[in-house]
């Protein structure tokens, strides 16, 4: 008989799968993980040991943020075109770098990081968050005949765990129960890698230490006997009808790792209470900002990949079709003062030199202009001629022609600018433009993760960046120039 209780009821091993088992079963059971090129990271020369990725979900202005142009205070009446940037432009801690008014913290720390100014994100047709974000996280444009790995997978499959207790792939403060969500779910996943590399995920830092102990009222030697019970229940399924033999090994080992880990004293890293209270006050600006001292926590126990996210939700935080300005505010206030701890914490401890921490958006906003010029896209918002409203007042449309990117520690230069967009609309790229492969291929270099890093999927080669083709910017790195 079965125990309609076991099935309900909420499993901590849940956390440690990337998918259903329904959807394993798409993970595409004939791969042969067979890599034809995949050196070790100690053959190649490393900068880094982990990657904390500050995701700015729903398309963050660049010239709202990092790249300031002509300010223009609000007065009613005024014409939509000439709105340029609705914030006054701040000095940083780097001569000639000036960030918009409200990031001043973060600043601050760029005399230890650099700044890309001239991300393009790609043409996909009508513009969608998730399927940019897919595009971000994963370097393939979606739909693909394949699951396709996210970044984080990649490099937990690549490098392996740090400390074998702590999940070398953590995902903090995106839930998949909102607007999206299963869009969200398509690139939350190791795909063909296997559970085991996929994402733990913690939509609630407040709440992350209840992802790493039994239900409420289960005893540990009960939950033991349901987790074993489970693990039994996979091995005896139909080779087929749960993905691959492969696949299946994959769920049962992330299981186990599941299970070591609710036994570690490592679980203490999930915690957040047990931080000083003035430490916790300083990143405390909502999910975003201790998501941050997570990360934090995680790094100093030996975690591989860290995603931090202010979250998707369609019409909320970045995803500013209307209110741009004030919305904008509260973001910032969001953001600035924990970016700039971690930055700040991280160097203090000796670990900012081996993390290499980005904060990135799916795509840039413009107040006129959807897309990029030249390329036709069906308007999203409408914007009126005239400003008449403080609602009306700052970026709604979305641009991908000129997006920015931080990065610091994990090897890349400091105090230092790539890339430029234009002073007059359209604020685009007008040099060194930077694309998503040259991200991903930079971030696996400062690694060590060899660049033609591949497995053998339906017969064919599957690399970490599409055929193999994706080069790392050199110029943003600082052993590139000793």
């Amino acid at each position: 008989m079965v125990n309609n209780n076991l099935l309900s009821r909420r499993d901590f091993i849940q956390k440690m799968k990337t998918a259903s088992l329904a959807a394993m079963a798409t993970s595409i059971p004939s791969a042969s993980f067979l890599s034809c090129r995949r050196e070790s990271p100690s053959s190649l020369h490393t900068t880094a040991d982990a990657v904390i990725l500050l995701w700015m979900a729903g398309g963050m202005c660049h010239t709202e943020t990092f790249d300031p142009k002509t300010y223009t205070p609000f007065v009613k009446g005024m014409e939509s075109k000439s709105v340029y940037s609705t914030f006054k432009a701040i000095p940083t801690a780097v001569d000639g770098l000036f960030f918009s008014d409200g990031l001043s913290a973060i600043g601050a720390t760029m005399d230890k990081g650099t700044i890309i100014r001239s991300y393009r994100a790609a043409d996909l047709g009508f513009i969608l968050h998730t399927r940019h974000q897919y595009h971000w996280h994963t370097c393939y444009e979606p739909p693909q005949s394949v699951q396709v790995p996210h970044l984080g997978s990649w490099i937990a499959k690549e490098l392996g765990p740090a400390n074998p207790v702590i999940p070398p792939f953590i995902d903090i403060g995106q839930r998949m129960d909102v607007g999206e969500g299963e869009e969200l779910k398509a690139f939350h996943s190791a795909g063909f890698l296997g559970s085991e590399f996929g994402p733990f995920s913690i939509p609630d830092p407040t709440k992350g230490l209840e992802s790493v102990t039994p239900p409420s009222g289960m005893s540990l030697s009960r939950f033991e006997s349901r987790n074993k019970l489970y693990r039994e229940l996979v091995k005896k399924s139909p080779l087929g009808e749960y993905g691959s033999t492969y696949q299946q090994e994959s769920l049962v080992r992330s299981m186990e790792a599941a299970y070591a880990l609710l036994k570690s004293p490592e679980a203490s890293a999930f915690n957040l209470t047990e931080e000083p209270k003035e430490v916790y006050d300083v990143y405390n600006t909502g999910r975003f900002g201790l998501g941050c001292l997570m990360a934090r926590k995680l790094v100093e126990n030996g975690a591989r990949f860290i995603s931090v996210t202010t979250e998707y939700v369609p019409f909320f935080g970045w995803d500013t079709h209307e209110n741009g300005h004030t919305r904008l505010k509260d973001m910032k206030a969001e953001i600035d003062r924990p970016v700039a701890q971690l930055i700040n914490d991280l160097d203090e401890r000796g670990l900012l030199d081996r993390t290499l921490v980005i904060l990135a958006s799916e795509f840039s906003r413009d107040m006129l202009m959807e897309g990029r010029p030249g390329v036709k896209i069906k308007d999203q918002v409408h914007v009126p001629d005239q400003v008449e409203h403080l609602k009306h007042y700052g970026m709604h449309r979305h641009f991908t022609d000129g997006c920015s990117m931080l990065l610091w520690g994990g090897g890349v230069k400091k105090g230092f600018v790539y890339g430029e967009t234009a002073a007059e609309r359209p604020f685009k790229a007008i040099t060194e433009p930077v694309y998503i492969d040259q991200v991903h291929q930079t971030i696996y270099h400062t690694l060590g993760i060899h660049p033609e890093t591949n497995y053998v999927i339906e017969k064919r080669p599957f690399y970490t960046t599409p055929d193999g083709h994706g080069k790392p910017i050199m110029d943003v790195l600082a052993s590139a120039s000793t």
